[in-house]
């Protein structure tokens, strides 16, 4: 979650993960990048047992692949895309869209979880009074589809997305057992830190009390309260020159009006009964017992309760009497993990309290010990807490290392960067989800990032085989989609979360439902085929689950050789199978590399071997050349190069 026009928000894995250890990376203080001084032995630290992973099974040979899809734009075949255009001018895809090949072409990237986006029911324009749903007013809503962030009713599902809008819930659970029976697991978003404006749920179970049905408007804070208040104020809609709702378009609630006594803080934390333009203002915060001046009205966690399995630390919640929003959130958790939901996105996860987090974590871990808990968490140093005090399984590798490799592709950074980056989390590496495109993040091919889905090859590879971790993919980065598209709210580079659009990329591979590239270019064949190589090796080959062995510093020292700072050299070794991948972020072709791989590293003993290629490309032979074992090679401009040994 963070910004687009106008600041605003732009909204935006489970199974088989390692139960052996934590990935190592690299000290940065043994880096080398001088070729006159002595070459460095490659580094390697074995991997040591970790208590925070022993509860995720290891079904799969590789590592958890997550596809994240935007459900609403996933099957839309309109091509419309008229800035704010309506449901019926722009189109909209359905949960019918993801047929028997749409799952199997998803599956085709190695993926073992499809993060479905946008599921639970959000605020949005569109008028489905007619099935008994309120009607949103506009002035409170982001966009003519509205922001998947802005959730309005957890207990059923957006009615966009069905065939039928009465019968949205039934529709969504017989999607969730055509990807179980395509052999995939379900995530959602559960989103903690605030909901809609105006949430009421139509769906709840007997017995559920509505957010804010029983707080005390009266005071700013209750510990019981789901909200904070502005005290005698009512709320006021933000106003700017710059922005129009639905870019002026008539509507018959858009008036600059929304009925809200007294005004409650919104989702950002701002406190004015008028928030600012850039304000979450679609969304209001949700009360976890932190009193306005920060302090905690509830139990804290002992320090070694980061040392402390599931099982400690829901007895530790046992018998305490915590605020009421904790128990909301956790029976809705419950509520979709009985409907077959394998796991949770939790947006914005830093923005509640780490306690919190270990209540909710630890009770979903009892019901299903294989539930997938991905957090979006942007501050490092607060990483280690929600890993092992939140009991989360990954989090975002957003900040170190997605930004440290977006400028390297952009041509601007250097791969040691990346090393030092990478070895700054090697403790907690396995937990750390890597990716190149989200919802929230420029679409790589988009003139603001790279230009080229080209310059994503070679990242693909480094960030894919890097680590332990989990990889995402969104939907259209496989065929380069470039999210140049103006439909409304927000700026392009990014595909739109809060209009309907169609995704032209995307659409000429699903090809009318298909699913088969029949539209695509031949370039856009080329990225796709080269995403399902690439994650072949991700999804079936043990060693991703092994070692990291870092070979840029050795690499770096060789006299003669043309290997720079634009190449990365690493390898993966479980046991006694491994590969080593060698990357050229150089869009020129890079003649005279010699490439060194430690004696250390293979075990056979011969003049020369042969390593087996295991993308499109040649095997290669290396030469006992005393010290390592060394292999000539050329690169083409972005061509990455795996070998087996």
């Amino acid at each position: 979650m963070r910004t687009l026009k106008h600041s605003f928000r732009f909204k935006p894995l489970t199974l088989a993960m390692l139960s052996i250890g934590l990935l190592a990376c690299t000290d940065s203080s043994t880096m080398n990048t001088n070729k006159a001084e002595s070459a460095p032995v490659a580094q390697s630290v074995e991997l040591t047992n970790d208590d925070t992973v022993q509860h995720i099974s290891d079904e799969r040979i590789g590592k958890p692949v997550v596809y994240q899809v935007f459900t609403r734009l996933f099957g839309n075949t309109n091509t419309t895309n008229k800035a704010w255009g309506t449901l019926e001018e722009n189109g909209v895809g359905k949960f019918e869209d993801f047929t028997p090949q749409a799952l199997a072409a998803i599956k085709a990237l190695g993926t073992s979880h499809i993060w479905y986006t946008g599921v639970p029911h959000h605020a949005l324009v569109t008028d489905y009074t007619e099935y008994g749903i309120s009607q949103d007013d506009p002035d409170v809503i982001k966009g003519r589809a509205g922001s998947p962030y802005a959730v309005k009713d957890y207990y059923n599902v957006n009615p966009d997305l069905a065939i039928d809008p009465a019968r949205r819930l039934e529709e969504f659970e017989a999607l969730i057992k055509r990807t179980h029976d395509a052999g995939m697991k379900v995530i959602i978003d559960i989103v903690p830190n605030h909901v809609a404006r105006d949430y009421r749920s139509l769906s709840a179970p007997e017995g559920v009390v509505d957010f804010g049905e029983n707080d005390d408007t009266s005071v700013e804070y209750a510990k019981n309260n789901n909200f904070y208040y502005v005290v005698g104020e009512g709320f006021k809609v933000p106003t700017s020159e710059s922005y129009k709702v639905l870019g002026g378009e008539p509507h018959p609630l858009s008036d600059q009006k929304f009925d809200e006594f007294p005004a409650k803080w919104t989702g950002n934390g701002a406190r004015a009964a008028k928030p600012d333009i850039n304000d979450w203002y679609e969304t209001v915060k949700v009360n976890y017992g932190v009193r306005p001046d920060g302090t905690y009205d509830f139990p804290l966690l002992p320090a070694n309760y980061a040392n402390q399995g599931i099982e400690q630390h829901a007895q530790f919640w046992e018998e305490k009497a915590l605020p009421d929003s904790w128990y909301k959130f956790r029976d809705i958790a419950h509520y979709w993990l009985d409907k077959g939901v394998d796991g949770f996105r939790y947006d914005m996860a830093e923005m509640v309290p780490v306690e919190f987090w270990s209540f909710l974590n630890s009770s979903i871990k009892q019901k299903n010990p294989d539930a997938f808990l991905l957090a979006e968490v942007y501050q490092p140093d607060k990483y280690r807490d929600y890993i092992h005090k939140g009991k989360m399984d990954y989090l975002y590798d957003k900040v170190g290392f997605y930004d440290t490799l977006k400028k390297i592709m952009q041509g601007k950074g250097k791969v040691s960067e990346l090393v030092s980056i990478h070895s700054e989390v090697s403790d907690i590496a396995p937990h750390m989800l890597h990716f190149l495109e989200n919802h929230d993040e420029q679409r790589i091919a988009s003139p603001d990032f790279a230009g080229t889905a080209e310059k994503g090859k070679p990242a693909l590879a480094v960030s894919a085989l890097i680590s332990a971790s989990p990889t995402l993919l969104y939907f259209g980065q496989d065929v380069g989609e470039d999210g140049s598209e103006e439909t409304g709210f927000g700026d392009p580079t990014r595909t739109s979360i809060f209009d309907y659009v169609g995704v032209p990329a995307h659409q000429r591979f699903m090809n009318n439902g298909k699913f088969d590239g029949g539209g695509s270019s031949k370039d856009e064949l080329a990225l796709r085929e080269f995403y399902e190589d690439v994650m072949a090796i991700v999804s079936s080959n043990s060693a991703i689950k092994g070692d990291f062995v870092n070979l840029h510093d050795l690499n770096l020292s060789v006299e003669g050789s043309a290997y720079s700072e634009q190449q990365f050299a690493f390898a993966r070794i479980n046991e006694q199978k491994g590969f080593v991948v060698v990357a050229n972020f150089d869009e020129s072709e890079v003649d005279n590399i010699t490439l060194s791989i430690p004696k250390t590293l293979i075990s056979e003993s011969a003049p020369s071997q042969v390593l087996t290629a295991l993308l499109r490309h040649e095997d290669v032979v290396i030469n006992d050349s005393g010290e390592h074992f060394t292999a000539e090679l050329t690169l083409k401009g972005l061509e990455t190069k795996v070998f087996a040994f």
